[in-house]
């Protein structure tokens, strides 16, 4: 039974196979770095930016590209990609950088769709409208716009030093979708805040505020502390505590039967990189994690988008082989 619309299952009823996620590093910088906004960066984001690192070491988008293909062709048999703008915020700066970059993508071999992540306070209408003319001159299925929300609560923005607004985000989500960009938000379950850190009200709110958005994926994350981070410090001072894996899979699924049923579900937890993780210990075990998750919602009967339909079971466009959701 699948509980949940997966970015799995959105891509096969689109191509009829599977499709993996290419990860590029095109060397952009974040506001929240480079001292326009500030030099700390988010509490919890490690200094790499969560990107591979391959630019710097002299390969270009094609080798990255070339490099991270021939392993998933060989793993997967996988024919057909999506290039992963990752690093840091990928539309930041000038227009002409963001042009250049898009420019290095043409003619990539099974390019099939792109994704770029970046903030809402690094886009404009010429940034949204350069992103949306890719679709055709790329000849792509879709382009994929992540924005990082991270949660609905100004206050606990501020306090994590995000450097902008949950209206930030709302005004540049629905300029982006008018465009037809497909927009995937980022949220983060258990911030630090001024007086703790969220909890289940705040992971739910933050839910129900995108529900109300033309918002067509997520991605959830678990906050992990992360080597050389504001959150580290504040972790090893004792003013930080993790969420336990219990509480996690508890949260997450309140927050997918308040989903909408139609929002594809991009991710499920935060996968920390190599050798960056200082606590919880339990969140670099990804498939332990996963089986955590899959026996919470599997005990408790719970599937994405419950609370909205008075239905006995999921929604059969969940599974990857529905048809009608093919184009």
């Amino acid at each position: 039974m699948f509980r949940y619309f997966s970015l799995n299952a959105s891509l096969r009823q689109t191509y009829g196979e599977r499709v993996q996620k290419i990860p590029l590093d095109a060397g952009f910088d974040c506001p929240n770095r480079d001292g326009a906004i500030s030099r700390e960066g988010c509490i919890f984001c490690n200094p790499s930016g969560s990107g591979s690192g391959m630019l710097k070491e002299g390969k270009d988008l094609l080798s990255q590209w070339t490099h991270w293909t021939e392993f998933q062709k060989r793993r997967y048999g996988a024919r057909l990609f999506i290039g992963y703008l990752q690093s840091y915020s990928n539309t930041y700066g000038p227009i002409e950088k963001i042009a250049h970059t898009l420019s290095r993508l043409e003619n990539l071999p099974g390019l099939a769709a792109l994704s770029i992540g970046t903030r809402p306070d690094c886009l404009d209408d010429a940034k949204l409208r350069l992103l949306a003319a890719q679709k055709e001159k790329l000849n792509l299925n879709e382009i994929y716009l992540e924005l990082g929300l991270q949660t609905a609560h100004d206050e606990t923005l501020t306090h994590i030093n995000r450097g902008h607004s949950v209206t930030d985000f709302k005004d540049m989500a629905c300029r982006a979708a008018d465009l037809g960009l497909n927009v995937v938000a980022h949220v983060i379950a258990g911030l630090p805040t001024p007086s703790g850190r969220e909890g289940l009200a705040e992971l739910l709110e933050t839910v129900d505020f995108l529900n109300a958005l033309p918002v067509r994926g997520i991605k959830f994350h678990n906050l992990y502390v992360c080597k050389g981070t504001r959150l580290a410090k504040l972790w090893k001072e004792g003013g930080y505590t993790p969420i336990t894996l219990e509480e996690y899979c508890l949260w997450l699924g309140e927050a997918l039967m308040h989903l909408s049923p139609a929002v594809v579900v991009h991710r499920l937890n935060g996968d920390p990189a190599p050798d960056e993780l200082l606590a919880p210990e339990w969140a670099g075990a990804k498939r332990d994690v996963h089986n955590a998750i899959r026996t919470h919602l599997e005990k408790n009967h719970i599937w994405q988008g419950k609370k909205h339909e008075a239905v006995d079971g999921p929604p059969v466009h969940f599974a990857p082989d529905h048809k009608e959701h093919r184009a």
